[in-house]
């Protein structure tokens, strides 16, 4: 059934973590996402449902108690802004080795450094390509609305669990601060200890059982075979997951004759944008990945095959593009256009950008 409310973003990840039934979240306040944590404290879940809420003494604790527990099975999050993920990123590479489900956002802010507090989607590449030490990938999701704020806590959660794996919300201070309509669901219970016995007795630390040998949560493996066969089963994990788990969303892509790609509040942007070039005479298309990892490397391909040159819209430097360019493999022209530092690009700039850099630029 659900209910309407007005909200902000960052106000609905904490919404909808307490009504998906969220046991546990350990955060440390930094802008433009400190509402998750504020949300939480206000609405007092520890009350109603027996959800913990601590603010840690830092992002390097708070990640390290998400392992603590998510290694019980919990299903536990945390939230930050772009410095604090570089300050989790060792902890989030010892829950990928582990093999632990949880939830990490990412609201993301201009840098480099400490940088702004504006929004930015300049930590692409940090959450796509791993971000921390070792071979690993984490589940990236990458909300365009306060609607899939929303959509995308339970989806992480259960993209998560389906495979042991980290799931990230890539957003940025454009979508967490903004205010929208959502429809939340209704709330859900916690698993019980029983249900986490049941369905992650095999892997969960439940407390010892009679009739199996006890389970041991560790990223760590010292003899160089034992680590090379685990890097080889989570490899086979993350083909499993690109194979499967592709989600994106096309605009008006049936007769474009040009292509913008782009994520998050990029795609709004982009949406409008459309809207502008066509009026010009220019038939464009967008194409979105709510997963930017894995990437819809196979639509983006085939679309190739379809339009004459592709814009790649980011509030970065330009990350995305390279794989929007590994996956059309130097068919057609694929150019980048993004703003820095926290400026969002305007409908306008975007239309003139695919006319410069690829129409103008055949």
């Amino acid at each position: 059934m659900g209910e309407l409310k007005l909200m902000k973003g960052n106000e609905v990840i904490a919404e909808a973590a307490i009504r998906y039934g969220c046991d546990g979240y350990f955060g440390y306040p930094i802008t433009p996402q400190s509402e998750v944590m504020e949300t939480l404290m206000l609405q007092k879940p520890w009350e109603t449902t027996g959800m913990v809420v601590v603010q840690a003494e830092s992002e390097v604790a708070s990640i390290n108690m998400l392992y603590g527990g998510a290694s019980c099975g919990k299903r536990v999050f945390t939230s930050s802004s772009s410095p604090g993920i570089s300050l989790m990123l060792e902890g989030i590479s010892y829950l990928a080795g582990a093999e632990l489900p949880c939830l990490i956002v990412n609201v993301v802010r201009g840098g480099p450094g400490l940088g702004t507090i504006q929004p930015s989607q300049a930590d692409y590449n940090q959450a796509t390509k791993g971000g921390g030490h070792g071979d690993y990938q984490t589940i990236v999701l990458a909300p365009a609305s306060v609607q899939e704020m929303n959509d995308h806590v339970g989806l992480g959660f259960d993209l998560a669990f389906k495979y042991r794996i980290p799931s990230l919300i890539l957003t940025d201070g454009v979508i967490g601060q903004m205010m929208e309509k959502v429809v939340v669901e209704d709330q859900k219970p916690r698993w019980t200890d029983e249900e986490i016995k049941e369905k992650y007795g095999d892997w969960a630390t439940t407390g010892k059982q009679k009739n199996r040998k006890g389970n041991i949560i560790t990223s760590l493996a010292l003899e160089s075979e034992v680590m090379e066969k685990h890097n080889i089963h989570l490899q086979k994990k993350y083909r499993e997951i690109e194979e499967n788990e592709v989600l994106f969303e096309e605009f008006q892509t049936e007769d474009a004759e040009y292509l913008f790609v782009a994520y998050g509040s990029s795609a709004r942007v982009c949406q409008k944008a459309i809207e502008i070039a066509r009026a010009k005479g220019i038939k464009v298309g967008l194409l979105r990945p709510i997963l930017v990892w894995p990437y819809p490397k196979k639509r983006v391909s085939e679309l190739a095959d379809q339009v004459k040159g592709m814009l790649s819209v980011e509030m970065s430097a330009g990350q995305m593009v390279i794989d929007v360019k590994l996956a059309v493999n130097g068919r057609i022209p694929v150019e980048h256009f993004g703003r820095f530092g926290g400026i969002i690009p305007s409908p306008a700039e975007v239309v003139e950008a695919l006319e410069q850099k690829i129409i103008g630029g055949k």
